[in-house]
Formats: C-alpha cells, sequence, structure tokens
C-alpha cells in the first residue's frame, strides 16, 4: 500500500464517518506526512512494514528536537488511529501502535486578561471604527463577537450571515465534531455587528465583486466556483478583498492586539475564549452552562477555568489581606 493512497483514504475517514474537523484532519496528514519521511529514511516505503519500534524511534527523535508535548501527544494519538484503521479494514494483519504510549501532555493554566484589559481593549478598536475603514469596524465586531460568546476563532470565521439572529442576540456555531450549538451574545455585540452587517461589509462584498466579475467574463466555467459567484457570498465575516475571513488573519489581529496588554502566555483568539468563560464563572454561571457555551464534550475540560478562578482569588487574598 503507496502511503499516500493510505494517507488519503484514511483523510476521508475522518472527515466523513468520524466527524472531524477540517483543522484536526490537516493536522494529522501533517503529521503522518512526518512519519512518512522518517519511515523512507528508515527504508520504509509501505504502509503496512510500520512496527511498533519504528514509532517509538519516531516520537523519540521529535522529543529530542524539542517538540512540545501536547505536539508529541498528537502525532501519538494521529498514528495509533491511523493503524487502528488499518487494522479493522483489514489493510494489516496487527495494530502496530496499539502498545504505543502518548506522552503526558503538560496543563498550564490559560492567559486570562482582566476585565478592565478588556474594555481598553474594546475602546482602542472602538477608536479606529470609522465608517471609512471597513476592516476596522469589522475587527471590533469579530473581538466583540469572540469575547461576547467565547467562540474559537474556526467557528467565528466559519459563521454565514444566517447564523446570526440579532433579534434573539444569539448565533448558531458550528464547533468540533460538527456538532452545532446555539450560543447567546450581549448587547454591544450586537451593536457592533449591526454596524458592520450595515456600514462595513458591503464595502467588502463590492471588492470581491470587483475581484471575480473579470474573471467571471473570462471564464464561465467559475461561475459555479463558490468564492467567485456573482451572488451575495454567504460569509458573515469578510476579508479586505472581500472572500471568508480566515482565522491567521484572526490569529494576527489578536496577537497584535494582546502584544500591548501586560501578561504572559499565548496571545491567540483562544486567549479571548479562556477570558470569556473565566469572566462567567467569576460573575457566578453555573459550570455546567458555561460547558454548554464552550461545546465542551466534558465536562472536565471546562473546570480548568475554575482553577483559574481560584488562583485569581488567591492572588487577590494575597494582595488585599493584610495577613495574606
Amino acid at each position: 500500500m503507496h502511503w499516500e493512497h493510505v494517507v488519503d483514504d484514511f483523510a476521508v475517514y475522518l472527515s466523513a464517518e468520524r466527524g472531524f474537523s477540517a483543522h484536526t484532519v490537516r493536522s494529522y496528514r501533517s503529521d503522518l506526512a512526518q512519519l512518512s519521511s522518517f519511515a523512507h529514511s528508515r527504508g520504509i516505503d509501505e504502509a503496512e512494514n510500520i512496527s511498533l519500534e519504528l514509532l517509538r524511534d519516531w516520537l523519540w527523535q521529535a522529543s529530542q528536537a524539542g517538540l512540545a508535548r501536547s505536539t508529541l501527544a498528537r502525532r501519538s494519538a494521529a498514528v495509533r488511529s491511523l493503524t487502528s484503521w488499518l487494522a479493522k479494514t483489514d489493510r494489516v494483519h496487527q495494530d502496530a501502535a496499539s502498545r504505543l504510549k502518548s506522552p503526558r501532555v503538560d496543563h498550564h493554566l490559560p492567559r486570562v486578561l482582566t476585565r478592565p484589559q478588556i474594555t481598553t481593549l474594546i475602546e482602542g478598536l472602538v477608536a479606529r471604527a470609522h465608517a471609512d475603514a471597513p476592516e476596522a469596524v469589522r475587527d471590533l465586531a469579530v473581538i466583540e463577537l469572540l469575547y461576547a460568546s467565547a467562540l474559537r476563532v474556526s467557528e467565528a470565521t466559519g459563521l454565514d450571515v444566517a447564523s446570526v439572529d440579532l433579534e434573539r442576540l444569539t448565533v448558531r456555531v458550528t464547533g468540533k465534531g460538527s456538532k452545532e450549538r446555539v450560543v447567546p451574545f450581549g448587547v454591544p455585540a450586537k451593536r457592533a455587528i449591526e454596524r458592520y452587517l450595515t456600514v462595513a461589509r458591503p464595502i467588502l462584498l463590492e471588492r470581491h465583486l470587483t475581484v471575480a466579475r473579470p474573471l467571471l467574463l473570462a471564464d464561465p466555467l467559475l461561475r459555479a466556483d463558490p468564492l467567485l459567484r456573482a451572488d451575495r457570498p454567504d460569509a458573515l465575516f469578510l476579508s479586505g478583498r472581500g472572500a471568508r475571513l480566515g482565522t491567521r488573519a484572526v490569529y494576527t489581529l489578536v496577537s497584535t492586539l494582546l502584544a500591548t496588554v501586560p501578561g504572559s502566555g499565548p496571545s491567540g483568539p483562544h486567549a479571548l475564549r479562556h477570558t470569556a468563560a473565566t469572566h462567567l464563572l467569576d460573575g457566578g454561571a453555573d459550570l455546567r452552562a458555561v460547558q454548554e457555551l464552550l461545546g465542551h464534550a466534558s465536562l472536565g475540560t471546562t473546570q480548568i477555568y475554575t482553577h483559574v478562578s481560584a488562583e485569581r482569588l488567591k492572588e487577590s487574598y494575597r494582595t488585599a489581606h493584610p495577613r495574606a
């Protein structure tokens, strides 16, 4: 079995039968491509010749290269899932990774912004969100929604206009495993989204059509392309060129904003998700309600935010109590 064909079939299985997100499938593909290169260097070009010893050597080499434990754990999960699938579909006689142990992942408390920090950050966006700056108006709507609804960045960029109910203040989100959930947002986010839809999105959409029209006239076959079609694109958030806003652009936006905010830890969009969840719990929200909001399959995943709140309480105690 040629390695590339096996990985292609496996990716289809992950997406169609297991319901894995496109992001996870890409990550698994990347991990298995690394394994393929390593196996080739050992003279192994066929998937059925993978052995437990080869897999252990592959992970050991990656650990020596300084890869994070979380990356090693994902690589281990990718190859265990692959060899299990190969065995179940009778492509190999034995599951080579059945006894492969995954490294324990270090659990670090996520970065959480204070309420004054969030307020200052959003006020800065408001000051830049003029009618002649559609990208700035969009950025304000994106940040307001990420913080208001604690969305994953892929969930926010995957939203369509029809996903948002401005009357009920809810948004329908497709999360991990293609699971849908309805998430509330507040009045400030509503105002920001309404202004974006009224003022900024039409300008960004016109840019999209300006780029698309010449292509459509030159090649009628392109009219079937959803990214170039002449009717209104479905995407809620549009890029500066009128296409669907990508996750990388949101990462850049948030990391730029957080670069000036005091504090340590990751500075990506997940920091806003962590912040929203922690502020909800600090405000008295029920843990299971927060679990539902975040779209966590396990309550244990949500409980990390109780630890964050506990650490914040300890810090407040040490700062405020005269005999701390």
